[in-house]
């Protein structure tokens, strides 16, 4: 049967039944079946879904029971309260970094992010941001699906407004309540904001992973400066898509690893291809052509990236802590006082100061707060360049220490230094040098942070100006730097000067220039039980002394057991170059919120402490500390040697430290050198000594700085005479009035006062008298002296001035003489001095013969007496060897004139009592051998009268010389010649 008869046949079948009507009403039972049950599922779809959305929504309001209804003022508070890091300037608002901070972000207005940036985080992160209402549902719903099947593929559902409220609302809790609170919260943002304030808030809260340096950063702002090395404003397209798609997994994306620096490249690859998915998704959304999609994709990103990026703590790390520090201790004391406590309340709490500083540490980190400091910024880094570059710090020390930090062992130090440069009038510090060079294992900074006993420029600060303005001493005063012992708590101390040496009675002036120990402890003793402490270094800045250590009279050279900071030590010198008024040292010179709203604002607050003309005359010792004294190296080391310097250094016991404070009219700066674990800086090998490397090393700071400022740090002013200064004649032996006897003696001198402690009496501590030289001291003559030695009309030291002065008490008045116009002090007499060890002790011995007797030309000549209290020598002669010998003169030198003619001659010693030495050696002038001739006599001429020759007279023996113990007959025949002139004698 062929195809055609088959659809013939099987058609007239078809139409055969159809025609029945069976298949019709089959049809019609089967429809109204399937449409019921279809109908019936549906109706219990319905149901089942109002069901399960009732189910739904009482879940939901289940989960969020328990979330206030927040105002607007709440959440507008909580949207905007994302930290912020604060942020460093130079004085003139020259920004130079951040505070520390474990996460980095600097908050950016939406006006200033590129707008390919923001669509490409709309394109990336909500597609639908400007549409919804803070969800969007088929993405809620999509992430539920996948959350139920727990489907390998997870899309997520939140939304730029969502991702907000988690982050700044909510936390990062993955639950049902913590999403289902997120939802409500969004939806209710998207009712009291704008889009742009939401988009806005979003960009500067999204964490970005880590930057170039391996901090944690947030905010497109700084991811864009931290990785790109661009503003927001500035990025191209490439670079936009690779920001926006790093927070979908900040560490994975990011091209930096922990500890900073580039990933590899393998490392690199997953944020590459983040950024190429950024772009696609912007490309499908029509947020870009084909055109800028392909170039895009071929752009070399990895160029782009910042390889290095130098933290504010790695380029200026001793500033950034020191700014930080001084921040949180400013915060502490506004937010202790918005809480209604006192600055006195924490100083007397340290569990109140903590807690505090805690909030404090805190606020700085969070507050984006604007940190403005008085640094110089040319200068500072001027500093660092001159500490990095110095010759002289000395040779490193080696050997075995502990380091009682620690507890470790060191055997290895380097010399550290430091330095500190503060305006005078204002206390504004300019510049510091915290240390040769920071390190996170050490991070003292040696400028502000460390304290070290500051040696002799203590003695200015604490024992010289508080004096004067007690009038204790001016300038001029003489004070004995004798051999001295006090008693102490720990037992008999008697100090030395830093040459191991005594130098007699000096002025305050002289023996502040030359630095010597004894006698500035001399003063501070009158007037330590009055506390000099309290009542002058507190008011001067320096808080690190101990209550009770003003009474430790070693304190007045610098001997403190606690130490001061070289900020401290070098402030306190202020108070003289602003002729007394201490302005304290300020860095901060305001704090300003993100509104640039003054929060603190420093206020100079001076405080007298000494007259003006105490500073004056402080100021006027110190000058000859730089121009002659223990820092007169100084000027040769000055690019500007003659402006008005005054300065005083220090050394430590052992030479620890080395210290020098230098201040001008405008400036003061101090210096230090040292160990940080104390060792001596001496060294035989070094070119310079330890004073002048350090005198050295202020003097390169302050060329430094002269170069960029020199009408600061280099002026044309002098320091200011104040009224009340007059110069007074005075007698260097008592610092009284000048007398007639002191002109005499050569002892005046000059020097300025505070008219209101001129000295009104006339100087009483010398008196006229008859005197002999005794072993080269002038003493005056005693009862038994020989007259033929006495000097008339000579001075002599007044035994009642002595002995009220207490120098009876010196083993050797010449203790007193100084070095200065000793030869005029040596010509003054010692008195004996009743109930006093004499000046001439009397033995009761003759003294030792003179030796070695010689014929030099036409005089004699010998060596001294051995015995300490000779006076002068008696000279004898005999005409022949054998023939007795006769006293022909006396002399107070070893030497005598001899007369003409033969003769035999010795000496004889004499001491201040009389008694007469046995002869020296004698010594034969002339030739005896051969006998002389006899000389025949003229015939007298008949016509004239002979003169017959006259015996010779033999002198009156003068009662008040010495008789020769043992007298030999004189020879008439051989006279005994007179003396010799006195005036060749």
């Amino acid at each position: 049967m062929d195809f055609k008869e088959f659809f013939q046949k099987s058609g007239t079948k078809v139409k055969t039944i159809w025609s029945t009507g069976i298949v019709q009403r089959a049809s019609r039972i089967t429809y109204d079946v399937v449409w019921n049950v279809i109908l019936f599922f549906i109706v219990i779809g319905i149901i089942g879904m109002f069901f399960g959305v009732g189910v739904g929504f009482g879940y939901f309001a289940s989960l969020v029971k328990d979330e206030p209804i927040r105002p607007y003022e709440n959440m507008e508070k909580d949207i905007y309260n994302y930290e912020e890091t604060s942020k460093l300037f130079f004085a003139g608002d020259i920004y130079f970094g951040d505070i520390q901070s474990d996460l980095h972000r600097e908050e950016t207005k939406l006006k200033d992010i590129s707008p390919t940036l923001i669509d490409a985080v709309i394109a990336t992160e909500d597609e639908y941001f400007k549409e919804h209402n803070g969800v969007v549902p088929k993405a809620i719903v999509r992430a539920l699906v996948q959350e139920f099947t727990n489907s390998d593929m997870k899309s997520g559902g939140s939304t730029l407004t969502q991702q907000l409220i988690k982050n700044q609302i909510l936390t990062n809790e993955v639950s049902f309540e913590r999403k289902a609170k997120e939802i409500l919260l969004a939806m209710r943002l998207e009712q009291f904001f704008e889009k742009d304030q939401i988009l806005e808030a979003y960009l500067n809260i999204i964490p970005y992973g880590r930057g170039a340096n391996g901090r944690n950063i947030a905010g497109v702002q700084t991811a864009a400066q931290e990785i790109f090395g661009l503003n927001a404003d500035e990025v191209n397209l490439p670079q936009a898509a690779f920001l926006a798609g790093l927070p979908q997994s900040p560490s994975y994306y990011t091209p930096y690893q922990g500890g900073g620096g580039l990933k590899s490249e393998e490392g690199l690859e997953p944020g590459i291809t983040r950024m190429k998915v950024v772009l696609s998704r912007m490309h499908e959304l029509k947020y870009i052509s084909d055109k800028e999609y392909n170039e895009a994709l071929n752009y070399d990103i990895v160029a782009d990236f910042v390889t290095k990026s130098e933290s504010p703590i790695e380029k200026y790390p001793y500033l950034t802590f020191e700014l930080e520090k001084r921040a949180k201790e400013i915060l502490m004391y506004i937010l202790a006082e918005k809480d209604g406590y006192t600055k006195e309340d924490l100083a007397e709490s340290d569990e109140l100061r903590e807690e505090y500083m805690i909030l404090a540490n805190r606020d700085l980190r969070q507050s984006g707060y604007n940190i403005h400091s008085t640094i110089d910024k040319e200068i500072y880094d001027a500093f660092q360049e001159v500490a990095k570059n110095f010759e002289y710090y000395g040779p490193d020390w080696h050997g075995k220490t502990i380091d009682p930090a620690t507890g470790e062992e060191i055997t290895t130090q380097r010399v550290e230094a430091a330095g500190f440069l503060v305006e005078n009038k204002t206390g504004r510090v300019i510049s510091f040098l915290g240390g040769r060079g920071f390190s996170f294992e050490n991070q003292t900074n040696y400028a502000t942070d460390m304290v070290r006993p500051n040696g002799s420029t203590m003695k200015p600060l604490l024992a010289i100006a508080p004096a004067m303005e007690k009038g204790i001493v001016q300038p001029g005063t003489p004070v004995a730097d004798v051999k001295t012992t006090w008693s102490t708590p720990a037992g008999p101390w008697t100090p030395q000067n830093f040459n191991y040496r005594y130098h007699g009675l000096l002025s305050v002036r002289d023996f502040i220039t030359d630095s010597y120990n004894v006698p500035t402890i001399k003063v501070y003793s009158q007037i330590a039980h009055e506390n000099p402490v309290d009542e002058y270094l507190r008011k001067m800045g320096i808080t690190t002394l101990g209550d009770g250590e003003y009474a430790n009279l070693s304190l007045s050279i610098g001997g403190t057991t606690h130490g001061i900071s070289v900020e401290e030590n070098t402030n306190a010198f202020v108070t003289f170059a602003n002729g007394g008024n201490f302005v304290d040292a300020y860095m901060i010179d305001k704090i300003t919120n993100q509104d640039g709203e003054v929060i603190y604002e420093h206020k100079a607050e001076p405080v007298e402490v000494f007259s003006p003309q105490t500073a004056y005359l402080t100021t006027d010792i110190l000058r000859d500390v730089v121009s002659e004294g223990t820092a007169n190296y100084l000027r040769s080391q000055l690019k500007y040697p003659n402006v008005d310097w005054a300065g005083k250094t220090g050394t430590t016991q052992n030479t620890h430290d080395v210290h020098f404070v230098g201040y001008n009219p405008n400036v003061t700066m101090g210096t230090w050198l040292g160990y940080r674990i104390g060792q001596s800086l001496k060294c035989d090998s070094c070119a310079l000594y330890e004073g002048n490397r350090n005198v050295k090393l202020w003097a390169e700071l302050m060329n430094a700085a002269s170069e960029i400022r020199p009408d600061l740090v280099a002026p044309s002013e002098k320091f200011e005479r104040p009224d009340g200064i007059v110069t007074r004649s005075i007698c260097a032996t008592s610092g009284m009035l000048a007398s007639d006897l002191c002109q005499q003696a050569g002892l005046v001198s000059s020097d300025l006062f505070n008219a209101n402690f001129v000295p009104t009496q006339v100087d009483d501590s010398l008196v006229s008298g008859s005197y002999v030289l005794v072993d080269g001291k002038a003493v005056l003559a005693g009862p038994k002296t020989p007259k033929e030695f006495v000097q008339d009309d000579g001075l002599s030291f007044n035994p009642e001035w002595i002995i009220r002065n207490g120098y009876d008490k010196l083993d050797d008045l010449t203790e007193l003489f100084p070095r200065f116009r000793r030869e005029a002090w040596e010509k003054i007499s010692l008195p004996n001095i009743e109930g006093h060890k004499s000046v001439v002790d009397d033995d009761g011995k003759a003294p030792g013969a003179p030796a070695s007797l010689k014929n030099n030309g036409s005089n004699l000549t010998w060596e001294a007496s051995g015995s300490k209290d000779v006076i002068g020598y008696r000279i004898y002669r005999a005409n022949k060897p054998g023939e007795s010998f006769g006293l022909i003169g006396h002399s107070i030198e070893t030497s005598f004139k001899l007369p003409s003619g033969k003769g035999v001659y010795h000496v004889k010693a004499v001491d201040y009592f009389g008694l007469e030495s046995s002869a020296s050696k004698e010594i034969v002038v002339g030739d005896f051998s051969e006998p002389e001739k006899e000389e025949k006599p003229e015939k007298p001429d008949p016509g004239k009268e002979v003169d017959k020759p006259e015996k010779p007279e033999k002198p009156d023996p003068d009662p008040e010389d010495p008789v020769d113990p043992d007298p030999e007959p004189e020879d008439p025949e051989n006279p005994v010649e007179p003396d010799p002139d006195p005036e060749e004698e």
